[in-house]
């Protein structure tokens, strides 16, 4: 995504880029630009709705494709075997991932937003032909979130906590293959625990569209490159050049993501904050969950702290692409997944001053740092 995926030496200075150091900043600058135009031009999000290809949004497609494909091509699954040798952190990951996070995300979703919110939610929708209460499609908005666990992101959230980002490339590689296969199946038996009906071919369009076509060109790219120009042309000549474009990217699909709710974010903020209550909670229970099970475990700081973050932090731009996908721009599931954008960057930013805050907690092995503690 930029240049903190680029390899550094144990001893690099504690540098951060201008998008690095100020996200936070560019981040609002993208939302308010994106409440601003959609507000501004009401008809913008419609639009943009209709240049699609079998209900896939050509522009969403298009700026998570640029935004994943740097984080893809960086990825040498052949690290995936280096798991073998330090399981304990991919497995946590996993574990966090797939057998507890859905399922906690079901239960407080529908706690909070289908029992204690429910009466502030009031009104039905149609998506694919059933009439549901908007309670419901914003708990199906929260499972999508839900099932999603971060594969882009988690490389910023990993590099500032000081962690190893060789672990992290290891978990991203093998969560972006667990995902090709477990999302569709996963995803269509919690909605329907929701008593939503979803064709899973309709998931498995929207996973392999937006994880496996950059996954795909993103490996054979590399090999390619690999093959006929080396490692040194790949590493400092052509990852370079990915950052100013996995970069506009990330903002330009902020801008259209909160384009596309900019009225109804700012008509009602109340159900705004009612949708981001349980999915904070469900992010700050899975991180505990994680560092928790990394301290019992005796992992290193340097991979604890990555292996927490990877399942608190979710792949909110494909659970947006598939909310849309399946049930369309306008619905409150999409409207959900949208929340998780709000609350993900600002609330991650801290759990990674929580992690080198709490470092101390852990045993350290500096060496695995790809960003010097400056502690140290």
């Amino acid at each position: 995504m930029s240049s903190f995926l680029e390899p550094q030496s144990p001893s690099a200075p504690l540098k951060l880029n201008l998008f690095e150091k100020y996200l936070s900043v560019w981040v609002i600058l993208c939302m308010g630009l994106g409440i601003g135009l959609g507000r501004l031009a009401p008809n913008f999000a419609v639009q943009l709705e209709r240049i699609s290809l079998y209900q896939v949004s050509l522009p969403i497609a298009a700026c998570l494709f640029f935004m994943m494909y740097p984080i893809m091509v960086k990825i040498d699954f052949s690290q995936a075997k280096q798991a073998l040798n330090a399981p304990k952190p991919v497995l946590l990951t996993l574990v966090i991932n797939w057998l507890i996070k859905p399922w906690t995300m079901l239960v407080i979703a529908q706690v909070f937003l289908g029992q204690l919110f429910r009466p502030w939610l009031m009104g039905t929708e149609v998506l694919r032909g059933q009439t549901i209460s908007l309670a419901d499609s914003y708990i199906a908005g929260a499972i999508l979130l839900g099932i999603s666990p971060c594969t882009a992101m988690v490389m910023l959230w990993g590099y500032l906590a000081y962690g190893n980002q060789g672990l992290t490339l290891v978990m991203v590689a093998v969560n972006s293959l667990v995902m090709l296969l477990l999302y569709a199946p996963l995803g269509q038996w919690l909605l329907q625990q929701n008593h939503l009906l979803v064709p899973w071919q309709t998931i498995v369009f929207s996973v392999l569209i937006y994880v496996g076509l950059p996954l795909v060109v993103g490996a054979f790219s590399r090999h390619w490159i690999l093959r006929h120009k080396g490692r040194a042309w790949l590493e400092q000549v052509f990852f370079p050049y990915l950052t100013p474009v996995a970069i506009t990217a990330l903002l330009m699909t902020l801008i259209l993501l909160f384009s596309f709710k900019g009225n109804l974010i700012v008509q009602a903020p109340l159900i705004i904050l009612l949708i981001a209550i349980p999915l904070t909670l469900q992010t700050l229970l899975i991180f505990g969950l994680g560092y928790v099970g990394a301290w019992k475990l005796d992992l290193a700081y340097e991979d604890a702290a990555p292996a927490a973050l990877i399942g608190a932090s979710n792949h909110f731009e494909v659970a947006i692409a598939t909310a849309i996908t399946v049930f369309g721009l306008n619905s409150g599931a999409a409207l959900a997944t949208v929340v998780g954008v709000l609350i993900e960057v600002p609330l991650m930013l801290a759990l990674v001053k929580f992690c080198q805050a709490t470092a101390p907690w852990f045993r350290r092995e500096l060496s695995k740092a790809t960003l010097p503690d400056p502690r140290f």
